[in-house]
């Protein structure tokens, strides 16, 4: 079989533009079908095919807009409190309860705590709501207290367009409108076909080699959200004619196949060879990063239907940007409805980005406001790594040519998150430690969110000397005191006011594979040529601490195979030694056992907060400072392994 290549990256414009006429000249351009349902629940969020217009008045009659009495405003004119009227039960008023039809002959309700009911012989009445007479002490004007014939719409007025997706309220006005049924667009049908015989069901346990299937669960739930019917198909091995039956099935009973994976041009990436075989290949390339080796095309159907067809790259963020960028739009052009862009903002690089010269560069960024300036940290640009999605808070686009961006450089960027979440967001950049996840945890508690850039001790102050945070994590040893963090701020920060507040102790050593294959029992070790350690990235309280121990050991760092090799959390570096990139690497007890390797104890260190004075006493940070108080807090963070928290909360040194 030969292999699959390339036609050439083209620009997204021309992708799209190719893709669309397609779409006219099958006649797929507007929308797919419409179908007649009944007004329930099961109407909410669809889309209305035609107009609703007012069958009936809403009210349709003039009605008692409250409990009292209907009269005619005139017989009202001159109460005064010195000079009451009285009116006559069944000949000038008459009760009625909220909603009752008003009597032909009335034109205002004078409500029940207004009036005086009195008997016969102008005693007060035993039956308010029945009295002989009624004594008033204010006039009142035409319409007074009624709900009149149309108030709320009147017949054969425009309720809703089409076009509009219904929401709860909706559903009402459409009742009261007098109608029972609805003509809304089909949905769309759509078949997510997964590729790849690496891949395993979700709930399958894994083994090395296997990958679990979820781009299908993310796909179908963007079509399902974005109004289609979305249909996750099983998945299909690599081997061509088993992709080409099953996209040739789907393609005779939905309206889209999305074709996951395969897209690339590896000797097991048949997509563009099933849409050729089967149909048009329109483009198969797209000058985006991530996701640039997309397909599109049409499957050919008897009778001249065609189906369009999207090869959907397989690392999830491609395959997830995909979806926004080409299945988004054409369902919403499908259903009739104005796709919704997305509220922009402009914000404030933290940090230099890199940028295809080439290609539209898609940047999932995490938001924070920090005084006057809204700030995006870039996040991991993996293409594989789906976290990046779950922790972003918006996407900013750098134009093909820009080739990056320099940090402090405003970007558009495209909200995930509403304005107001941003504006209760706490900014923290530093070091990583585990302790501000549980701060998360607890702040998403008290409407505070919490959202974290790993840069390091060093990238963390200096982040506070640029005003880009609102806190950050430090554990930075001064070597000739012994003691942590507080020499670092008269460099760093010279004209920042801060308070140092103490969080943890932690253990700090060396992480090894499980069982310590290699005997590995202290810093020395990492001078034997079997083994291969990874480092954490310059600035980091760790690494710093490193090189003091190796300084004090008279150990070389180019004897150490991997010192240049870098991972940014210590959840990372013990992953790799996990996964066998590494023997070992200097990190917290904590992520050891979280990854059920052993540790090598060697020496325990403090972790502070840095937090500058303009912020501590703030009403944004007040829930954060507040879980210092918190026992339960405490005791969770004591329980973690090679924890201690008898600092937390501790205020270590108020520097002015």
């Amino acid at each position: 079989m030969k292999k699959s290549v390339y036609l050439h990256d083209i620009p997204l414009s021309e992708a799209r533009a190719k893709f669309n006429e397609a779409m006219r000249a099958a006649g797929l351009d507007g929308l797919l079908g419409v179908e007649e349902i009944k007004l329930n629940q099961h109407a909410l969020g669809r889309i209305l095919a035609e107009p609703v217009w007012a069958k009936i008045s809403s009210p349709h009659y003039h009605a008692a807009a409250m409990d009292g009495f209907a009269v005619r405003a005139e017989y009202t004119h001159g109460a005064t409190l010195a000079t009451p009227v009285t009116l006559e039960i069944g000949k000038r008023a008459g009760y009625l309860d909220t909603g009752d039809v008003m009597p032909e002959d009335a034109d205002a309700v004078i409500q029940i705590e207004a009036v005086e009911p009195l008997d016969a012989d102008e005693n007060p009445a035993k039956h308010p709501r029945n009295p002989a007479v009624i004594r008033i002490r204010a006039a009142v004007s035409p319409w007074s207290n009624v709900r009149v014939m149309g108030e709320d719409m009147v017949a054969s007025q425009l309720v809703l367009p089409a076009g509009h997706q219904l929401r709860p309220v909706d559903l009402g006005a459409i009742a009261a409108s007098g109608h029972a049924m609805l003509t809304v667009a089909r949905k769309p049908r759509v078949a997510v076909i997964p590729t790849g015989s690496e891949l395993v069901e979700i709930g399958t346990e894994v083994q090395p080699g296997d990958i679990l299937e979820y781009n299908s669960l993310v796909l179908a739930a963007q079509i399902e959200a974005w109004g289609g019917s979305a249909d996750r198909l099983e998945i299909v091995s690599d081997d061509i004619d088993h992709i080409k039956q099953a996209v040739a099935s789907s393609s005779q009973n939905h309206d889209l196949i999305l074709l996951n994976a395969g897209s690339s041009a590896g000797t097991e990436d048949y997509s563009a060879q099933v849409v050729e075989s089967l149909g048009q290949l329109l483009v198969h390339g797209v000058a985006v990063r991530p996701g640039h080796p997309v397909i599109l095309g049409m499957i050919d159907q008897e009778g001249g239907r065609q189906v369009p067809i999207i090869g959907v790259p397989g690392y999830p963020v491609s395959a997830a940007l995909t979806g926004e960028i080409f299945v988004q739009p054409l369902l919403a052009m499908w259903l009739g409805r104005h796709l919704e862009e997305g509220e922009t903002i402009k914000a404030t690089l933290t940090r230099k980005i890199a940028s295809p010269a080439g290609d539209d560069d898609y940047v999932r960024v995490t938001l924070g406001r920090v005084g006057e300036r809204m700030l995006a940290a870039p996040l991991s640009r993996g293409a594989g790594v789906i976290s990046s999605l779950v922790r972003a808070d918006g996407l900013a686009l750098l134009p093909r040519g820009s080739q990056g961006e320099e940090a402090g450089a405003q970007v558009s960027v495209k909200l995930y998150r509403s304005a107001r979440e941003l504006e209760r967001t706490i900014f923290v950049i530093g070091s990583h430690d585990i302790a501000l996840d549980l701060f998360a945890q607890y702040l998403a508690q008290k409407d505070r969110r919490l959202t974290s850039a790993n840069v390091g001790s060093l990238g963390g102050l200096v982040a506070l000397q640029r005003g880009e945070a609102h806190l950050a994590g430090s554990h930075l040893l001064d070597p000739e005191s012994g003691e942590y963090n507080l020499a670092y701020l008269e460099e760093y920060l010279p004209n920042v006011p801060v308070r140092v507040v103490g969080l943890v102790m932690r253990q700090q050593g060396l992480i090894v594979k499980s069982n310590n294959p290699k005997g590995i029992d202290g810093l020395k070790s990492l001078e034997r040529e079997d083994i291969v350690f990874i480092n954490r990235q310059r600035g980091a309280g760790t690494r710093v601490r490193l090189d003091y121990e190796l300084d004090k050991l008279g150990i070389d760092s180019n004897n150490v195979q991997g010192y240049n090799r870098e991972e940014y959390t210590h959840l990372g570096l013990a992953a790799a030694v996990a996964s066998g990139r590494a023997d070992c690497g200097l990190g917290i007890a904590a992520a050891a056992h979280a990854l059920n390797l052993d540790f090598v104890p060697l020496f325990e260190e403090r972790y502070d907060l840095i937090i500058p004075l303009e912020f501590f006493d703030s009403t944004l940070l007040a829930p954060l400072i507040k879980l210092f108080d918190s026992k339960v807090l405490r005791a969770e963070i004591d329980g973690l392994p090679g924890y201690n928290a008898a600092p937390f909360g501790e205020i270590i040194a108020t520097v002015e």
